[in-house]
């Protein structure tokens, strides 16, 4: 009996110490893969990125566009380059043209634009590019909004900030303020729009929107 007892004691042992040594082995494993992964990510370079903005106002010129300069010092201070710069009277069919032009645009990855997002009968932004979309980005708007409530709390419903793709290029529509086209910039466009922002970013999938 004792001699029982010891062997499956040795066995018991032996078990314990493989099923160890396996757990040993796998977080060795998850540790280097993890090492290994960090470093890829670190090696990453920066990849600047063509973008058009699109000004939709009735009013403003580029001497008092404060939305469109305030944008456009972004981009560049972020790294990315300046492709085209308009302002466009709130016209449904001159914004759907202008987007057209620019999203067949090879040299145009981004486009943004700011103005016509509210509820006049004048704003009609989103009526232009939604009809246009491919895909329609619907995590940028739901987004946008609760960053927006945490500045301008239930006002921010009065806003159809919104995103999608159109021929391969990413479009975004902010609404016309100042502070909206901050928010909007510092809070999602400049980490979606970096290839080292993780965990996942546009710029990293921006070769495979024609598949």
């Amino acid at each position: 009996m004792s001699d029982l007892v010891l062997s499956y004691s040795w066995v018991l042992f032996a078990a314990i110490m493989a099923t160890t040594l396996i757990l040993i082995i796998i977080k060795t494993t998850n540790e280097e893969e993890k090492k290994i992964k960090e470093k890829l990510e670190e090696s990453l370079e920066f990849f600047p990125v063509n973008i058009s903005v699109l000004i939709v106002s009735d009013s403003r010129t580029k001497d008092t566009d404060i939305s469109g300069n305030l944008l456009i010092n972004k981009i560049k201070q972020s790294g990315h380059n300046l492709n085209d710069y308009e302002i466009l009277k709130d016209d449904k069919e001159l914004i759907e043209s202008k987007i057209i032009e620019w999203s067949k645009n090879k040299n145009t990855n981004v486009i943004i634009t700011s103005g016509g997002t509210g509820l006049t009968g004048r704003d009609v932004t989103p009526e232009a590019l939604e009809n246009l979309f491919d895909k329609k980005i619907d995590g940028f708007s739901t987004i946008f909004h609760l960053i927006s409530f945490q500045k301008i709390k239930t006002s921010t419903i009065q806003s159809r900030a919104t995103a999608g793709i159109i021929d391969n290029t990413y479009v975004f529509c902010l609404p016309g303020s100042p502070g909206a086209v901050k928010d909007a910039w510092d809070e999602i466009l400049i980490n979606q729009l970096d290839i080292r922002h993780k965990p996942c970013n546009l710029i990293e999938i921006i070769d495979r929107l024609e598949e």
